[in-house]
């Protein structure tokens, strides 16, 4: 085939629109999921494992789920506890024992009662999701095990947008915990309506009139949907509901649901933002190679697809279409003054991590993930793309629609605060 030929063909490829590249070949370069260099919070712990640098203890009550909790610094508070079957312990789950979910800035921790194993799903800078399991057997030197296809099945599909990642999903459960299939299912993120929310979850806090799914099961698989939401809202005290002994808290914190929801997502959108970027930046590099000319400026196509990547990250980050709040939240754990107190401050106080929970989730609507490695890991070419987008919607030079339910006010507060906290920014961000 004719070099003309073969550039032609890749120009044709780089102009397939972005959404075409949905699923990824994921075990192939630049990706290579299964066999590149691992670097997560799991990895890093099993290394101190095996080398006796830190031991994990046993109980009877909750095996090694404590013991991890406390070695990944993830709080207690967090606790979401999930009844319907979505899981792969689904014979452990039930309305009377739902499976438990914690969670940090990059670790997902799943236990059920009884269950076989604790689930991990770690967030690496490069691969996104990585997912593991820890037996409930007490041993003198216990191992995660990774575990790749049998995950991959539901989280690298097309509901997480062809990325290993994660899946918040609201069904509408029956008696047993099974999700009604021939009913809607909501995938949910931070742009779900509250009345779509947390079906086969059980939620504790306050919400005003706001009505949710959680805390109900449907009476009929006929109507699934004609059950009283009133009747599970604004529930505090979860013992009414379930035994919640076996439990590390007995709280299903709602606040921590609202952040979890963003959460989640934004790190699908930053694994599905570095996957593109990388393919992009592997495909210019193969077009400068055929063209012999290793400094050929970026062609249009390659920087329409490294800018898309940047705005599906600031889309995330900046809560772009964020389901409004119309009564004030309270959650009845903790977890929400936990939470907040992380920081970093700026020096007048003031944090991406301080909650507003009246209107929206945050009072400065720019996610706290921005000093994750998740972040910190993108490309450098796609980070120096999101950081310029970004001063300009922080600084008024961009005033498109996208961007307008952040106020002037927003916007500054935002921009000081990330001056005196993100390290590293742009020396264009001092002026």
């Amino acid at each position: 085939m004719s070099r003309l030929i073969l550039r032609c063909f890749a120009v044709a490829t780089l102009l397939v629109p972005v959404s075409a590249f949905a699923q990824f070949d994921i075990e192939r370069e630049p990706i290579n999921y299964l066999k590149g260099p691992v670097s997560d919070p799991i990895s890093r712990l099993q290394m101190r494992l095996d080398e006796a640098e830190v031991r994990l203890t046993f109980d009877l009550k909750s095996g090694y789920l404590e013991s991890v909790l406390k070695t990944l610094n993830v709080s207690e508070t967090s606790q979401m506890l999930v009844f319907s079957k979505t899981s792969f312990q689904r014979n452990r789950i039930n309305p009377r024992t739902p499976r438990a979910i914690y969670f940090n800035d990059d670790v997902y921790i799943g236990w059920c009662v009884n269950g076989d194993v604790v689930e991990v799903t770690a967030v690496d800078p490069q691969l996104g999701g990585v997912f593991y399991s820890l037996d409930q057997e007490e041993v003198d030197r216990p191992k995660f095990a990774r575990h790749t296809d049998t995950c991959t099945l539901c989280h690298a599909s097309s509901v997480t947008q062809g990325v290993p990642g994660h899946l918040v999903r609201s069904v509408f459960p029956d008696s047993v915990g099974n999700p009604i299939l021939s009913t809607t299912t909501y995938r949910t993120t931070y742009q779900s309506p509250l009345k779509q929310r947390w079906g086969g979850w059980y939620v504790s806090g306050t919400h005003g009139q706001q009505r949710h799914m959680g805390n109900m099961i449907a009476k009929s698989s006929r109507e699934p949907e004609a059950f009283d939401v009133d009747a599970g809202a604004n529930v505090t005290d979860l013992s009414k509901l379930i035994n919640v002994e076996p439990y590390l808290a007995p709280h299903s914190d709602i606040v921590a649901f609202l952040v979890f929801e963003h959460q989640a997502p934004a790190h699908n959108a930053l694994t599905l933002a570095n996957y593109q970027a990388k393919l992009a930046l592997r495909d210019e590099e193969i077009l400068r190679k055929m063209d012999k000319d290793p400094d050929a400026p970026r062609t249009e196509s390659i920087q329409r697809r490294l800018d898309h990547s940047a705005d599906l990250v600031l889309k995330h980050f900046l809560f772009v279409e964020e389901a409004p709040l119309t009564d004030r939240v309270q959650g009845v754990s903790g977890f929400a003054e936990q939470f907040a107190a992380r920081g970093p401050h700026d020096k007048q106080g003031r944090s991406l991590r301080d909650f507003d929970l009246q209107t929206r989730i945050f009072r400065y609507p720019c996610s706290y993930l921005i000093y994750s490695a998740a972040f910190d890991g993108l490309p450098s070419e796609l980070k120096a793309i999101v950081w310029q987008k970004l001063h300009n919607v922080l600084t008024g030079v961009d005033q498109s629609s996208t961007y307008q339910h952040l106020s002037a006010e927003d916007r500054l507060a935002i921009l000081e605060i990330l001056r005196d906290t993100k390290q590293n920014l742009p020396a264009s961000w001092r002026k």
